[in-house]
């Protein structure tokens, strides 16, 4: 059984992402520029943006981070959206989710112009990423594939089990994997909530994601010998054991299931680093111009 340590292999794009960046300003350009809108004090939101400010800082990109109240109204919040598409030293930003209650996320997304929309959530990269043209693919999605690439996780003719069909996670992966090269070629099957023998569905994967946002959800019994399992899964559980008084969770039931696994991430310190190295690529791309 071997880890992936999302935490190492994200510290090794972030020194490649860092070099670029050097010999960028080094011919006299100047450095990529990261924007982060955040309304309101979410504790995880809070927390997700200083981690991406830190990395900002240490790849050598500008950033900037423009903070609302929970009380912006949707109109204010559109209007700095268009604001920071009009503005050409921009090369990327993201609108950190979740929006209070009042402002429709989906609006939000689709005001964010395309060629800035590093976080890979609006329609166009959507689509383009489903059809397998050049696109800004969403954050965590684009950091499972740079894992299964980096640890040369087969995957070519492979069953790829994802257990979630959001549209930021188990959707864009399930795509993604079923697609055409490396990593891609796997017969995909997504399932959730509501699929009936989940149990013997997962029994027939190589490869499992599990993004389904319930801790420990898959067990033991749900695995065969020798799959690769992947878990997105982070939920702040209650813990006696920690000086904060809570333990992030995944999907999987760790201690259980690595022993079956010949490849399995594990929480923290699996996805969750890649997610932030991926978005700092995305930005990269964007400031080079390599997708529009």
């Amino acid at each position: 059984m071997q880890i992936i340590d999302g935490k190492s292999t994200s510290q090794k794009v972030k020194d490649e992402i860092a070099a670029e960046v050097a010999s960028i300003k080094a011919a006299g350009d100047r450095a990529p520029h990261l924007a982060a809108i955040l309304v309101g004090h979410d504790g995880g939101s809070e927390t997700y943006v200083a981690a991406k400010i830190k990395a900002c800082e240490y790849v050598g990109f500008k950033s900037t981070l423009i903070r609302f109240e929970d009380t912006v109204t949707e109109e204010e919040l559109l209007a700095k959206v268009e604001e920071l598409n009009n503005d050409a030293d921009l090369d990327g930003f993201i609108v950190q989710l979740p929006l209070p209650k009042h402002i429709s996320e989906e609006k939000v997304t689709d005001a964010v112009d395309y060629r800035k929309d590093v976080d890979g959530f609006h329609p166009q990269n959507v689509g383009r990423m489903s059809i397998g043209s050049p696109a800004f693919i969403s954050a965590t999605p684009q950091g499972i594939m740079e894992l299964i690439e980096r640890y040369k996780i087969e995957t070519s003719g492979k069953h790829v089990v994802v257990i979630g069909r959001s549209n930021i996670v188990g959707r864009p992966m399930s795509i993604l994997l079923s697609q055409k090269g490396y990593p891609g070629d796997a017969t995909v099957t997504v399932c959730h909530s509501r699929t009936a023998n989940l149990q013997e569905i997962c029994l027939q994967a190589d490869i499992i994601i599990a993004a389904i946002g319930a801790p420990e959800f898959v067990k033991a019994d749900m695995v065969k010998e020798g799959a690769v399992v992947i878990d997105v899964g982070t939920t702040r559980v209650k813990s006696d054991v920690t000086k904060s008084g809570w333990k992030l969770k995944g999907d999987v039931a760790y201690d259980e299931v690595a022993p079956k696994c010949s490849f399995i991430t594990p929480v923290p310190g699996g996805v969750g680093p890649m997610t932030i190295a991926s978005l700092l690529l995305n930005t990269l791309k964007a400031a080079k111009k390599e997708i529009y």
